[in-house]
């Protein structure tokens, strides 16, 4: 009896992570444990998400800055939920060289307080208001359990930080970064998310109100896209940043924060892979275009030298190509072009050479498809346009399917896991009611492994009754489990 084939998306869907990123080319495994090596195809990710977002928040006239990565202690303690949020995972410099260090220095998890300390240097008047500033940087958690480009020790990221002279304002733009992001991840990426405000207990240490992208992959856990919190004054208090205003009134601004990171590219391809290994939308992708050969290249040169006059126009049109020449068999490099999830396959033989045309095939169809060369252009933008809708709309309907509105009580939730746990099916989200009391949150996760996600902000259901304690409900909320 042949051996049955198994699905590792289904099966074991982190050893099909793993193991999809490997094919993919994307890192390789740094020599300090939880750290990880961007190979080129995996940076061109990151520079797609960072070339994209850039010009928009240069549309909004956010300047940007580079701060260094050591931070004294004593700027930690200066703001006491932040330094306890963030005390677990903060490594620190202590000597240099054979002498220690006066005061230890923290490797930056975030900058808050370091913009804070420069703000109260920059801004003295309400002229100098708003102040909204960027940068690109790398940042440091001592991660327990790592997962490449999801969670690990070192990671890239952009950090917006903003002040203004009033609450108003603050939250206005806080939540007009989140559109940003809401916006980028959804047309560049291709995953659909859930917006909505963080619990108490899941916001962002310091802030007054944290705001998330939530996306569901396609083991239905959860991995928190993007986050824009408003600071208030908290740090404004804690790093003195005061401005006059026209009142001739020394007062305090009010500051944001916001961010996105590359674990945004891991959430991605947990988003639209299939058996088969990474999927990346036209859009994203390092190499669109594989062009590969049929036949003998060697008995037939012209082949090749057409193909590489293909490869040229397509180049000029503005697209990422890759020829593969290799004396590989044509099976092999159309499994090599898949497994790097290239969007799109150029075949090119003899035959096709004689008929003025190619075969094309697009990574997430099954049916290749005959396309006349004068035509290639148009097609292949069309192609292109397309696959990027049908990611999305994939995407989005498999969260749809996940979803649950029906789960009102800690017994409906508990059968549902454990008719779940028997059938093999994946648990998904749960929209449930929320007393808005800590202890009714955190007994939830206790008993499940669930967590809120987000607040969201148009719920499809308003729930009147708290799933955990069925008291009355302050607050509808997603459940799910996460990364």
């Amino acid at each position: 009896m042949a051996e049955e084939k198994v699905n590792l998306q289904t099966e074991d869907f982190s050893k099909w992570y793993l193991q999809s990123i490997q094919q993919a080319d994307l890192f390789a495994y740094g020599p300090v444990r939880g750290t990880m090596v961007f190979k080129p195809n995996g940076f061109a990710l990151w520079k797609k998400v960072q070339d994209y977002f850039e010009a928009k928040i240069t549309e909004e006239g956010v300047k940007g800055v580079y701060f260094p990565m050591l931070i004294p202690k004593h700027f930690f303690e200066k703001e006491a939920d932040h330094v306890e949020g963030f005390a677990p995972e903060l490594p620190w410099v202590t000597q240099a060289g054979d002498e220690e260090l006066e005061e230890p220095l923290a490797l930056r998890p975030t900058s808050e307080t370091l913009f804070g300390n420069a703000m109260s240097d920059w801004i003295n008047s309400y002229r100098d208001l708003p102040m909204e500033l960027n940068q690109w940087a790398n940042v440091f958690r001592w991660e327990k359990r790592t997962l490449p480009f999801l969670r690990t020790t070192e990671f890239l990221w952009q950090e917006g930080h903003c002040a203004y002279a009033t609450a108003e304002e603050g939250r206005e733009r806080t939540l007009t970064f989140l559109e940003i992001y809401r916006e980028m991840v959804e047309n560049l990426l291709a995953i659909p998310v859930y917006v909505g405000q963080k619990t108490e207990s899941e916001k962002f240490a310091g802030a007054e109100a944290t705001y998330s992208l939530e996306a569901m992959v396609k083991d239905t856990k959860s991995v928190q896209a993007a986050t824009s919190h408003f600071l208030g004054t908290n740090f404004a208090e804690a790093f003195d940043i005061k401005y006059l205003n026209t009142e001739n009134e020394h007062v305090h601004v009010h500051t944001s924060s916001w961010g996105i990171s590359t674990r945004i590219l891991g959430t991605m391809i947990m988003t639209h892979g299939d058996e088969k290994g990474c999927v990346f939308p036209p859009k994203m992708a390092p190499i669109q275009i594989a062009l590969i050969p049929a036949g003998n290249i060697k008995k037939n040169p012209q082949v090749l030298e057409k193909l590489r006059e293909i490869e040229a126009e397509l180049k000029a049109a503005g697209y990422t190509t890759e020829l593969d020449d290799s004396n590989n068999s044509a099976g092999y490099k159309f499994n090599e072009a898949e497994v790097k999830g290239i969007p799109l396959r150029v075949e090119f033989g003899p035959r096709d050479m004689e008929n003025n045309q190619c075969m094309i095939k697009m990574r997430d169809l099954d049916d290749k498809e005959s396309v006349a060369l004068d035509d290639l252009l148009d097609v292949v933008a069309d192609r292109m346009d397309k696959m990027q809708t049908r990611l999305f709309e994939k995407a989005d309907q498999f969260r749809k399917e996940n979803e649950h509105y029906d789960i009102d009580t800690m017994a409906e939730l508990e059968a549902h896991l454990a008719k779940c746990e028997e059938s093999g099916q994946r648990p998904g989200w749960i929209l449930a009611g929320w007393d808005g009391t800590e202890a009714s949150e955190e007994a939830i996760k206790e008993a499940t492994g669930f967590t809120t996600r987000n607040m969201p902000f148009e719920p499809a259901v308003k729930k009147e009754t708290c799933i955990y304690s069925g008291k009355p409900a302050k607050y509808t909320v997603w459940l799910a489990r996460a990364y």
